[in-house]
């Protein structure tokens, strides 16, 4: 009896550990990016596994949402639409928060091979919103962006 309370007291002990690991590994950051006067609430993806995954298998992204890459390092940055669902616009940001190159309606890749969007400008950011966004607020290169970022939670 008193191994099955000690192995039961190891299995509580084991699994509040894993809880408390997990917890700290989803420590997913939220943001703010705009232009001018019109904002977007951005997931941020700043880590090599969350930029990995970016918006991939999502049905659906709300308006006024968006997921912000935050790149190591400023430099030339290809993205491309694998495991994409949704089209986007996929917008190239410098170390300057200028817009330096602009991706429009790109559709999802429904191919094995997907074809990278190679920007002709380095960029530290990249921003992906909904298509067509980038057409109703106007946005061009040379735009200037701001960030704010929240605490997780």
């Amino acid at each position: 009896m008193v191994e099955k309370e000690r192995q039961k007291s190891l299995l509580i002990a084991c699994m509040l550990a894993a809880v408390v690991l997990l917890s700290g590994c989803n420590d997913s950051k939220t943001g703010r990016a705009c232009f001018n006067e019109k904002c977007f609430t951005v997931e941020v993806a700043s880590t090599p596994l969350e930029r990995a995954k970016g918006l991939m298998n999502r049905q659906y992204l709300d308006s006024d949402k968006g997921m912000l890459f935050m790149l190591e390092d400023e430099g030339i940055h290809n993205f491309w639409m694998k495991g994409m669902l949704i089209p986007l616009d996929i917008i190239w940001i410098n170390e300057s928060m200028d817009v330096v190159y602009l991706s429009r309606n790109v559709q999802p890749c429904k191919t094995e091979a997907c074809k990278s969007i190679t920007p002709d400008a380095k960029a530290r950011y990249v921003l992906e919103l909904n298509a067509g966004v980038a057409n109703e607020i106007g946005l061009a290169v040379g735009d200037k962006a701001t960030f704010d970022f929240y605490p997780s939670s």
